[in-house]
């Protein structure tokens, strides 16, 4: 980490990124579509995180116990506003309200993609800005910026 700042946020950048990647593997083990695992990686200097996975998504994930979800931004809105969970009946779902919460306390981004849905969440604010976008994905894209 380069300067104070970064050192300050250090555990909840970490914290972050791994409750994301852990998703990842928590809801497409055995399940892979084609690549299984995930790409991580950073840059100190541009002070930036990704993560990406090319599982089945938000949408199938949460399809599973919310069969009425009807696109994919609808299941992105719910995963960071709900207490849900792709593996019920695991006591689970907090993971990505866990890291909205760091997030609109905290200086740091999120840019995140799944399927046809795109959400920007800035540092400091609760706001989930999303929409809809013309290309569609398999799994997940985490962006976050500090």
């Amino acid at each position: 980490m380069q300067n104070k700042d970064s050192r300050d946020l250090f555990s909840l950048l970490v914290s972050a990124a791994g409750e994301i990647g852990n998703n990842s593997y928590d809801h497409n083990l055995g399940q892979w579509p084609d690549i299984p695992g995930i790409f991580f990686g950073y840059d100190l200097n541009k002070k930036q995180i990704v993560l990406v996975d090319r599982g089945v998504g938000i949408l199938e994930t949460l399809k599973r116990v919310r069969p009425n979800l009807k696109n994919h931004k609808e299941a992105l809105e719910t995963a960071f506003t709900e207490v849900i969970s792709g593996r019920e009946p695991e006591a689970r779902g907090n993971g990505l309200k866990y890291v909205k919460k760091i997030i609109s306390e905290n200086p740091i981004n999120l840019f995140f993609r799944t399927g046809d849905a795109r959400l920007a969440l800035n540092g400091n604010s609760s706001n989930l800005n999303m929409e809809n976008v013309k290309e569609n994905i398999r799994g997940c894209l985490a962006l976050i910026s500090y």
